[in-house]
């Protein structure tokens, strides 16, 4: 699998922003396939950091429904896989850079 295959896209959300700063902790939506160790060589390679540790998470699908004027429409948001990534003491990746 290709390095920009693993990675999908960095979670920006306030939980994720708190760890960040408190803890060095920085959340990734990665690839269903992907596996701790691809993990830790994409970011590695990418941010230019050393990553300690790396918990993956698969979320799973939520079902959605929502009334229109046809009637109920019932859907399924599809599941994913959530990456926490662990940076070395004094490290840090600036997320917000690229945007």
């Amino acid at each position: 699998m290709k390095l920009s295959e693993v990675l999908v896209k960095p979670i920006l959300t306030e939980k994720a922003n708190n760890q960040q700063e408190k803890l060095g902790k920085y959340a990734f939506r990665v690839n269903r396939k992907a596996n701790k160790l691809e993990i830790k060589k994409a970011v590695e390679e990418m941010y230019e950091v050393t990553v300690a540790t790396i918990h993956t998470i698969v979320v799973p699908g939520k079902n959605k429904t929502r009334f229109t004027k046809a009637g109920y429409i019932k859907g399924v948001k599809p599941a994913y896989k959530k990456a926490y990534v662990t940076l070395e003491k004094g490290q840090s990746i600036d997320l917000y850079a690229n945007i």
